[in-house]
């Protein structure tokens, strides 16, 4: 099963948040296939900025990172067709645009799941449900414990 991650997956990956999630994220992405595992570049733009930004981390660590991310797993672009969806997806369910995006390139390339904690646990739009690795009491998460 293809699995997408959100920016918060891997931030808390990175040593950004509280020490449960930190390494729930961390144990998480251990456990995922590569192979199966994908990360929207608009993920990784968003890593770079929270990087800098929030753990205050020079553009050459930053880089450093991201190239390590991008050799650990899938990176998909955003074409113009995901793009068009994320749009639709504003306005169909008041998601904002980028995270919209994220939801759009995880269904264009066939992901059944989106890890995240920005989505409400359970949606699911085009074949791709989210679930909230940090929730699990919720009934989405059977669909997680299926591929860890």
């Amino acid at each position: 099963m293809r699995v997408a991650l959100d920016t918060n997956v891997l931030a808390y990956a990175e040593g950004l948040g509280d020490d449960v999630r930190c390494q729930l994220a961390g144990d998480l992405i251990a456990k995922l296939n590569p192979i199966n595992s994908l990360v929207p570049v608009q993920v990784l733009g968003e890593l770079s900025r929270v990087l800098t930004s929030k753990l205050k981390k020079s553009s050459a660590d930053v880089r450093e990172l991201l190239l390590s991310w991008s050799d650990a797993v899938v990176v998909a672009d955003t074409t113009w067709t995901a793009f068009q969806s994320a749009m639709d997806l504003t306005v169909d369910h008041q998601i904002s645009m980028w995270d919209a995006l994220i939801m759009s390139v995880a269904a264009e390339n066939k992901c059944r799941l989106l890890i995240s904690e920005d989505f409400q646990n359970g949606f699911t739009w085009r074949g791709v449900t989210v679930v909230n690795p940090f929730e699990t009491k919720a009934k989405p998460y059977k669909l997680l414990a299926s591929v860890i």
